[in-house]
């Protein structure tokens, strides 16, 4: 093994010669590499690769170079190219990035929360600008084929994968390679310069006494011929432009949960109800994953807005809406609503009809003996959304409504857990739909009055005639949904109500409750009873007195009780039933 010898082993000084060997191994590697005139130096992935310092706005170029904008924005102006390889680029190129972080603030995967590093994989995505590890991606994406963004859900081609740190490609991150290092370009923003050459920012003024205060007036006085204010003004204009020019492009949203998109309802005022019933999982996954903040408490998951309001049975409030079609001819209809057994469908609906999504959809089939469906804006009844779209909702169908009358209204679907924004009401019962489909209402039918304007409006549309397919031969429109009460809403108010109520009670201390005893006796102010005439009584019991100045036990005195009243209250007390033994020896009194 050694230099002509048999040896198994080599010398310290056989190694670190010149003619060590082969190129790849040895300490005279560097002797054999094309670059050896230029040593490696990477680039920590947090770092911005123009001024070598941690980014706090991260942005990539399309090839999958990390800036920051505030230091990227100043190089396109005066330059318009890519400092590390000198290619053509512009402000519009730039894809603003979102990294998620944990509790420590270090930048982790938002799916696995795995901590990336500089032998992380990363990758971004050119059309949401979220940040993964390439294993999240691969396993979760491009392997399951679901080419759907993991945090927004947004779709993405395979091209829209740009990689940011490659751990087998590290010459990306070499620090030698950057153009504009090796030409000597200063990137220097006129801010930045200024600051550095200001003898105060590079000098220790703690340590110089009482000549930091002189060197701080004298760095006051000079001016700065090259520094223009306005130049500096119009560029941080510019920059706060751009930021939110990058964040409202589609090309680089923030990633945000569909229920903050479509949210219609304020969360409720109560947070103490808005807990689950379930924790966080957060003491489990820190003690299973090293890329999680270590948890040692069992905290119960908070609730979303949604989450809350839409749990079985929490709103148990009527809603009403009003219906308008057109032509006017046919009359109007009042729906009412049950978001008691149906709290999705019905909050699905109401946040539609808020909105606008129903106004001037057609109806676009109506089967005579059966129902009338609309919802779809296209009017094919192949389309319409949910208001968490593109995803639908699932079924509720665990509930004592039934199609057993005329006027039901409920959810159409494409099959299971596929409803969206199309909804049909019946002309008669239907009971073979049951567990089919989400019954969410029914047309108010004002205690069963025949002649009501709802069944008049049901037998109108009824009798519009129809083609072979179920299409109406004359259109039939919703002008527009009113919503008379909206029940969730209601719900809110009344949380509101009652912690202003339970508020002042602590403040006051205690409601009307808290302040009777357990004699019946009412507490009044300083803790001294009163009787439920409103009488003080200031004694203690019935006989002891708190000023000592009353009659004995049989006296009447000052708010005492005398024995004569007590003794008439003993004989008004009812007699207690005496057991009756059965079987046995008896209790042996006559022994």
């Amino acid at each position: 093994m050694g230099k002509g010898t048999d040896k198994l082993y080599i010398t310290h000084s056989e190694w670190a010669s010149e003619d060590a060997y082969s190129a790849s191994a040895g300490s005279g590697v560097s002797k054999f590499n094309s670059n050896s005139n230029a040593p490696f130096k990477r680039l920590p992935f947090n770092f911005c690769a123009i001024s070598l310092q941690p980014f706090t706005h991260p942005v990539c170029s399309p090839e999958g170079t990390i800036f920051d904008l505030t230091n990227i924005l100043p190089w396109l102006k005066k330059h318009g190219t890519n400092p590390v390889n000198g290619a053509p680029l512009k402000q519009g190129d730039l894809i603003k990035l979102t990294f998620s972080k944990n509790e420590d603030g270090e930048m982790v995967d938002p799916v696995t929360f795995k901590m990336f590093t500089d032998n992380t994989h990363i990758v971004a995505l050119k059309n949401t600008g979220n940040v993964f590890a390439y294993d999240t991606v691969e396993r979760l994406n491009i392997k399951a084929k679901n080419w759907r963004d993991l945090v927004s859900e947004e779709e993405f081609g395979r091209k829209d994968i740009v990689t940011l740190q490659d751990p087998q490609n590290i010459e990306s991150r070499n620090l030698s390679s950057f153009k504009y290092l090796q030409e000597g370009t200063n990137t220097a923003t006129p801010e930045q310069q200024r600051e550095r050459n200001d003898p105060s920012k590079n000098v220790n003024t703690a340590a110089l006494g009482n000549g930091a205060a002189i060197l701080k007036a004298r760095s006051k006085k000079e001016q700065r011929p090259d520094i223009n204010p306005d130049a500096l003004a119009s560029n941080r204009e510019s920059i706060s432009r751009i930021t939110s020019s990058l964040s409202k492009s589609p090309s680089t949203t923030t990633p945000t949960p569909a229920s903050a998109k479509t949210s219609a309802v304020p969360p409720p005022a109560s947070s103490k109800n808005a807990h689950a019933r379930h924790t966080t999982g957060l003491a489990a996954a820190s003690l299973t994953s090293t890329g999680l903040t270590p948890h040692t408490t069992a905290d119960l998951a908070t609730l979303s807005q949604e989450t809350y309001l839409l749990q079985p049975r929490r709103v148990k409030t009527k809603g009403y809406l009003s219906l308008a079609l057109s032509p006017a001819s046919l009359g109007q209809l009042t729906l009412e609503l049950a978001p008691e057994f149906a709290p999705k469908a019905c909050y699905n609906f109401l946040a539609l009809v808020k909105k606008g999504y129903y106004n001037n959809v057609p109806f676009h089939r109506n089967l005579r003996n059966f129902m009338i469906q609309g919802g779809d804006p296209t009017g094919t009844g192949k389309g319409g959304g949910s208001i968490w779209a593109p995803k639908n909702f699932e079924d509720e169908v665990d509930g004592p409504l039934k199609f057993d009358r005329r006027g039901v209204l409920a959810m159409a679907n494409k099959g299971k857990d596929s409803n969206g924004s199309q909804f049909f009401i019946t002309y008669r019962a239907c009971p073979h739909l049951q567990r089919k489909h989400t019954i969410f209402g029914h047309v108010v039918d004002d205690d069963d009055d025949t002649t009501s304007s709802s069944n008049d409006t049901l037998k109108n549309l009824e009798n519009v005639t129809s083609d072979e397919k179920g299409r109406p031969e004359s259109p039939i429109t919703i002008k527009e949904i009113s919503i008379l009460l909206d029940p969730f809403d209601a719900y809110v108010k009344e949380e509101e109500e009652r912690e202003v109520v339970e508020e002042a009670k602590r403040k006051g201390g205690g409601g009307e409750d808290e302040r009777v005893t357990w004699t019946g006796k009412r507490i009044g102010v300083g803790g001294v009873g009163e009787k439920e005439g409103g009488d003080r009584v200031g004694a203690v019991g019935k006989y002891m007195k708190l000023g000592g100045g009353g009659e004995g036990r049989e006296g009447k005195g000052k708010g005492g009780v005398g024995l004569e009243e007590w003794e008439m209250e003993a004989e008004h007390e009812p007699a207690r039933k005496k057991m009756k033994m059965k079987g046995g020896f008896g209790n042996f009194d006559g022994w």
